[in-house]
């Protein structure tokens, strides 16, 4: 008889070829061995498809589901798709562009059993270029000012976090099935190409989670990912889920203010305008990276004037077609350039 798998992995793809092999390989090499991993091609057009359906002809824990493509404005589609067909007890998170440690699993679902209250596990992660031969740098700080809030104690406290940056690495998020289906499955919101801080806004009220101050994974942070076409749509997205909650929960354990939100997010929406400028450059997008930057030059009054400098600079590359990188790695600062 087969045994039913505690862990069901979730593993949404769109054009991952480069990167399918290295996620499918870190779940193959879990010391946890009692888990399915549930693949779903969003229409890909590379040889994504190929690739999964490779190892699920090798491997009967891996299933593999394809659909027309739906893109990432309807995610919650394809999440909602993969949990229905999910039939562990937990639900982990891993896509296809991004990889795990070996011992991610296992060290989660002993936890879980030394605290089986707790709705989540998450942990620390590494943010790495496109073939991981760089390390940007590793979430969360474990000495932040905020940092006693990664365990939600008491319930609803992480809100304090949440409402200014999601401070969990999505593909370390092991979360309780029943915890997901009582909050109505994954959430996505106000345009926003991502599920994971809906639902964490959600799940922040249904139990306390657990935090493991240890690194069990990498995801990959390139200018030609999606997400990185929509930084100030994203960031727009997040200060009107802010402010919702803001209006419509009295929380006594909040200690922040709508002025710190309000001068928060002009800060933000800088700060995206100039990336989202800087992105389109490393895609060639020249005409739209001129109108990002213009954006963050000329708007939310005099918030970050470092950024509107950046931003300044970035404009005036682009008319000549220059490469923004090269000016940063002389800086001593982070490309974002795909190798």
């Amino acid at each position: 008889m087969k045994r039913r798998p505690l862990v069901s992995i979730i593993t949404p793809t769109f054009n991952h070829e480069k990167y399918l092999a290295d996620c499918i390989e870190s779940v193959l090499n879990q010391t946890y061995t009692n888990w399915e991993m549930i693949i779903l091609n969003d229409g890909s057009t590379d040889q994504t498809e190929q690739i999964a359906a490779t190892y699920r002809d090798a491997e009967c824990r891996i299933r593999l589901v394809s659909q027309e493509n739906v893109g990432i404005f309807r995610l919650s589609e394809s999440y909602n798709k993969c949990l229905q067909i999910a039939s562990g007890s937990y639900i982990a998170i891993l896509e296809g562009d991004d990889c795990w440690a070996p011992q991610k699993l296992e060290m989660q679902i002993s936890a879980f059993q030394k605290d089986p209250t707790a709705v989540l596990c998450w942990s620390m992660a590494r943010c790495v270029n496109a073939d991981k031969s760089e390390v940007y740098y590793t979430a969360p700080d474990l000495f932040a000012t905020d940092a006693g809030y990664y365990s939600n104690d008491p319930v609803g406290s992480i809100m304090n976090i949440f409402l200014f940056r999601n401070c969990i690495p999505a593909l370390t998020m092991l979360i309780k099935r029943d915890a997901l289906l009582q909050i109505g499955g994954f959430k996505q919101v106000f345009n926003l190409p991502l599920v994971d801080l809906p639902t964490l806004y959600e799940l922040a009220h249904e139990g306390r989670f657990i935090f493991i101050p240890e690194t069990l994974g990498d995801w990959r942070n390139y200018a030609t990912q999606i997400t990185k076409t929509y930084p100030a749509v994203m960031t727009e997205g997040f200060y009107k889920m802010a402010k919702l909650f803001m209006d419509s929960n009295a929380d006594d354990s909040l200690r922040i203010n709508q002025k710190e939100l309000d001068s928060y997010y002009a800060r933000r929406m800088v700060i995206a305008y100039a990336r989202s400028g800087r992105y389109k450059l490393i895609r060639g997008e020249y005409a739209t990276a001129r109108k990002d930057y213009i954006m963050a030059i000329s708007g939310y009054g005099m918030a970050e004037p470092v950024w509107k400098i950046r931003a300044a600079v970035g404009w005036i590359f682009s008319f000549f077609h220059l490469d923004v990188e090269w000016l940063a790695r002389i800086m001593g600062k982070r490309s974002y350039t795909e190798r």
